[in-house]
């Protein structure tokens, strides 16, 4: 018996989950206070269309899960009133924009006995995953240092007439474009103890309330030190995502513009090969983002809840993702 699902937020990311839920269950309601936007979703998908969320899951008595697809800042309310519907969760990027508002989720999702799955992408990325598997079996010995760098274009227009850039609805650059990529720091290496941190907006006056670049060195829970470099500067197009591990037995470098290619590895005694070829990157109109494995995070979903499969990402892990962004934006005077 197919999933029922209903999505909050019919943007490009909605639509984009749209795709993903026909091929893994059925889409049987969409919701945006844009009615434009919710109409054009609906039409596509030969389903209900609301311009509330609290009209949809009033009126819709079937869903299993909602995917919440809404801004950033949005993310906290949507999931929280979904629960207490009795419905599970899949929560787009960032789960919220601070720790409290996660840790609210999370309780809320055990009071309902549902589900709470967060959308980390990312770590579906071949060489990624391969990556991980190799940390956890210690073939890279001691980890001792990581490096992630993020270079990235975002112009005027992205931020135009959008929600984006915004200190309520956005929440910072690190929220938005490179979330998925502090994920990983927390997934592969484990917690940040200490942060040092400078940030800036050196070319987005008067277009972002937040910073446009950051500088981070940090120190993780279990020793290995690590830095972030980014920016949203990069001239006219995105350069690269990159993400380098130094063991005590080898050392790999993960690039690209979106950590899709393996792009160096030395390692004693062993060779990574055959990784198969990753999807491509999602694509925002002008602008690619992360790698579009939302096959992946589907197939997980309908593994959960129908095979008693093992959950890829929960609501502690992305928490932990927003505390080491607020860690971060505390080393640059936020609150």
């Amino acid at each position: 018996m197919k999933l029922k699902f209903a999505i909050i937020g019919c943007g490009r990311i909605g639509k984009r989950h749209a795709e993903h839920i026909r091929n893994n269950g059925e889409l049987i309601a969409v919701c945006d206070t844009i009615e434009e936007r919710a109409d054009e979703l609906a039409n596509e998908n030969s389903c209900n269309k609301y311009y509330s969320i609290e009209a949809l899951l009033e009126s819709e008595k079937s869903i299993d899960v909602v995917a919440v697809c809404s801004p950033n800042g949005l993310h906290c309310g949507h999931t929280i009133k979904s629960l207490r519907k009795g419905v599970h969760v899949l929560c787009e990027k960032p789960m919220a924009l601070n720790s409290f508002d996660c840790g609210e989720m999370i309780k809320e999702a055990e009071k309902a006995n549902k589900r709470l799955f967060i959308v980390k992408q990312n770590r579906f990325n071949p060489p990624v995953a391969e990556l991980k598997k190799l940390i956890d079996r210690e073939v890279l010995g001691k980890i001792l240092s990581i490096q992630l760098s993020c270079f990235w274009n975002r112009n005027e227009n992205y931020y135009n007439n959008s929600w984006k850039g915004t200190k309520k609805l956005d929440g910072g650059t690190l929220f938005t474009q490179f979330s998925h990529f502090v994920d990983l720091l927390y997934w592969l290496i484990g917690d940040v103890k200490e942060v040092e941190s400078f940030g800036a907006n050196l070319q987005h006056q008067d277009i972002i309330e937040f910073e446009d670049t950051g500088v981070i060195c940090m120190k993780f829970k279990n020793g290995a030190l690590g830095t972030i470099n980014y920016t949203v500067n990069s001239f006219e197009k995105n350069m690269e995502g990159s993400l380098t591990v130094f063991g005590s037995k080898g050392t790999v470098k993960i690039g690209g513009q979106y950590l899709n290619e393996l792009e160096y590895q030395n390692i004693e005694n062993f060779e990574i090969s055959g990784l198969p070829e990753g999807n491509p990157a999602n694509s925002y109109g002008q602008y690619q983002g992360s790698m579009s494995n939302h096959d992946k995070v589907y197939e997980n979903v309908v593994d959960v809840l129908q095979n008693e499969g093992s959950i890829a990402t929960n609501g502690f892990e992305g928490l932990k993702t927003v505390e080491i962004i607020e860690k971060i934006y505390e080393g640059f005077g936020r609150s």
